[in-house]
């Protein structure tokens, strides 16, 4: 889908008002679960990562492909952070894949947020 940058700072925007008035929720999907499992990570630093990304992170827009909700259009970033790995060791640079889903009124589900499983291509960058 193509989108233009003006576009994903908007939506940038309003991810991140929603953000900081707690207007979100991240999925409890297992594989979300996995940066708390091996990284020394919270919810303070998983907010501070969505309110840190731009629009040079913007990876793709894509239509929802769950059968109820076809109207809706999901937007994916990527982000370079570094995490202390739980286990001890030094810390990591982690890509993170973020999936996002904004609902109409302005509720965010963060439908994914882990590594990437391969690298991500990003239009602005």
């Amino acid at each position: 889908m193509d989108v233009t940058r003006d576009e994903v700072r908007d939506y940038l925007s309003e991810v991140k008002k929603s953000v900081n008035d707690g207007r979100y929720q991240i999925s409890p999907r297992t594989k979300n679960q996995s940066l708390y499992i091996d990284y020394v990570f919270s919810e303070k630093r998983c907010k501070e990562i969505l309110l840190d990304l731009e629009v040079n992170d913007f990876s793709d827009a894509v239509q929802n492909d769950h059968p109820q909700h076809p109207e809706e259009v999901l937007y994916i970033f990527g982000k370079e952070v570094s995490l202390l790995p739980k286990h001890g060791g030094d810390e990591e640079t982690v890509a993170l894949y973020i999936k996002f889903n904004k609902l109409t009124n302005l509720y965010v589900i963060v439908i994914s947020f882990h590594k990437q499983d391969y690298p991500l291509t990003y239009k602005f960058k």
